[in-house]
């Protein structure tokens, strides 16, 4: 027997779902939020590193565990075999979390505004420009101007940190940040300075991590364990912690996890009637149904696509908003283009999280040298297992001259980091493997994407700063690295492409289902360009404005059942 039906049905619970569930319960609407994970809290909170932080083959410490149950396959381009891949594989398996709070439950708490580039890539450096050759680059059907007030209000719901106006490079908004930014640290000072004898301009970059008490939080205590790690004070504002449990308190939401959604069901009219989802910790127990009037998927760029194709019916063969055949097209990801310098003065860095000092001259530089670019800030705080994997070219592995040189550059080290941009191509997809599925019987996601010659020239150009800023500041050797030649990290977008055109977009500029009215999108798949900036704040500040279109629409008596 399903559950009894709901307004709503809200699939996923990271950054774009659990705002889509605070609002329409905020709106009236009654909601059911699936998670496929579990709920983790500061009870599950490590501090082992190999567990929680470190890419080192292992899966991730929140999931998806257990790894075996949970394949994918990966490739380059579709002219080679896929070879299946588990969590811990990093780029090539394109690794979320699973868990109550999606990605943010142990993000890194990045919360850029993307800058007015950024929704303009095609008008900005011209259709006709080489590095779009072969490309599916487009301008957004929405602009800066229009999200702003909703980036407002992710800023100010979240608690976000940063210094307004310190950024010559980012866009007007209207309000401060709503916190003070974090504190500059000693690597932050170093490259500041440095950055200042070049000729940059430094500040303080955006962060939802609390700097001061905040909506009955506790501030940061700038421990060592963050990035990869749950906040266990509380202070890094992800969904969990910030608009779920005020979901909840309206009464209109209920939070069901270790629910992993397998299925979409359409009616006779082809519009969502509802859901079928999964123990996700039991395979072999029996799937629920749970019928809703309007569905909400927000399972991320990789799960998102994987679900559409495999809600395929008779009305739908392709997979479900699947007409235009783009669900799953134009994969993206961000090169981590960075460089490491090795110092001889000592560099204190316990202090957490870590970055506190970025540049973004060369993010769309005024020169034209490169087309799009990526910031640039001094890494999270460096834990002995991650130097020890990103020390520098023949430094001593094993043995005694391995501890020596643990010891002596552990603090004597700065990573500069940055998320360098990745052009939409439709080779670069998301489909189902005609072969593999996971343990629920599912077929599982095939990836195939690789970086292209454009997208290596910018991590190039961008490093080439990075390096120079290093070795300005002192170093007395520098090296740098990037992703491998293809692979999603977990910086995945696109997929499931918004634009006014139903030929060639999954959604409209409401992350509304071309094909399907009561089907929207409220996740990072819906991304038309991929900016060089960290996207969680994006995909939060839309699902604030779909959901708003939601609740007027629902207002207004759309959705409902015979509507």
């Amino acid at each position: 027997m399903p559950n009894s039906k709901v307004n709503a049905v809200v699939i996923g619970s990271g950054a774009g779902g659990g705002v889509v569930a605070k609002e329409l319960a905020d709106a009236g609407l009654s909601v059911v939020l699936l998670e496929r994970g579990p709920a983790y809290g500061a009870g599950h909170f490590s501090h082992d590193e190999l567990h929680c932080a470190c890419d080192m083959g292992r899966p991730r410490a929140y999931g998806p565990v257990p790894p075996e149950a949970h394949p994918r396959t990966f490739r380059t381009s579709d002219r080679e075999p896929a070879r299946v891949v588990y969590p811990g594989w990093d780029a090539e398996y394109a690794a979320l979390t699973a868990s109550v709070g999606g990605a943010t439950i142990a993000y890194g708490g990045a919360a850029w505004r993307y800058m007015i580039q950024d929704f303009h890539m095609r008008s900005t450096y011209g259709s006709d420009n080489p590095a779009f050759a072969g490309s599916n680059v487009e301008d957004w059907p929405l602009d800066y101007e229009e999200l702003e007030p909703y980036y407002e209000k992710a800023e100010y719901g979240l608690g976000v940190a940063g210094l307004a106006g310190a950024d010559p490079q980012a866009a007007p908004r209207n309000k401060p940040y709503p916190l003070p930014p974090l504190p500059i640290n000693a690597q932050g000072e170093m490259i500041a300075a440095a950055g200042k004898r070049l000729g940059w301009t430094p500040f303080p970059p955006p962060f939802a991590i609390l700097t001061e008490p905040y909506q009955g939080r506790k501030a940061c205590v700038q421990c060592s364990w963050c990035l990869g790690f749950v906040c266990e004070v509380g202070a890094k504002s992800g969904t969990a912690v910030t608009v779920i449990p005020r979901a909840l308190q309206t009464g209109h939401c209920e939070l069901r996890a270790n629910a992993s959604v397998t299925h979409i069901s359409t009616d006779g009219r082809g519009r969502v009637a509802g859901v079928w989802y999964l123990d996700y910790r039991d395979p072999r127990r029996p799937a629920v149904r749970q019928d809703c009037d309007l569905l909400v998927v927000a399972a991320g760029a990789i799960e998102t696509p994987r679900l559409l194709l495999n809600s395929r019916s008779r009305l739908f063969p392709n997979g479900l908003a699947n007409s235009s055949d783009q669900v799953g097209r134009n994969a993206m990801t961000h090169i981590y283009a960075g460089a490491y310098g090795l110092f001889e003065r000592e560099i204190p860095h316990e202090k957490g999280p870590g970055p506190s000092i970025a540049f973004n001259d060369w993010n769309h530089p005024r020169d034209g040298s490169i087309v799009g670019g990526g910031y640039m800030y001094n890494f999270y705080v460096t834990t002995p297992l991650y130097f020890a994997g990103n020390r520098p070219p023949g430094a001593p592995s094993w043995g005694k001259a391995h501890k020596d040189f643990q010891r002596r550059y552990f603090n004597r080290w700065i990573h500069m980091d940055s998320c360098s941009q990745d052009l939409p191509f439709g080779r670069n997809r998301i489909d189902l493997d005609p072969a593999v599925k996971d343990a629920w019987g599912v077929p599982a996601a095939r990836i195939t994407h690789a970086f292209s010659e454009a997208d290596n020239r910018v991590a190039e150009a961008v490093m080439d700063r990075e390096e120079q800023l290093l070795k300005e500041a002192g170093a007395s050797q520098v090296w740098r690295y990037k992703n491998p030649p293809g692979g999603i990290g977990d910086h995945q977008n696109g997929a499931c492409r918004m634009g006014n055109d139903p030929q060639s977009s999954v959604v409209n500029k409401h992350c509304q289902s071309h094909d399907v009215d009561n089907l929207f999108l409220a996740d990072t798949s819906v991304f038309v360009t991929c900016a060089g900036l960290n996207p969680s704040l994006t995909a939060q500040a839309l699902a604030y404005r779909t959901a708003e279109y939601i609740a007027k629409q629902w207002k207004g008596g759309a959705f409902r059942s015979g509507a």
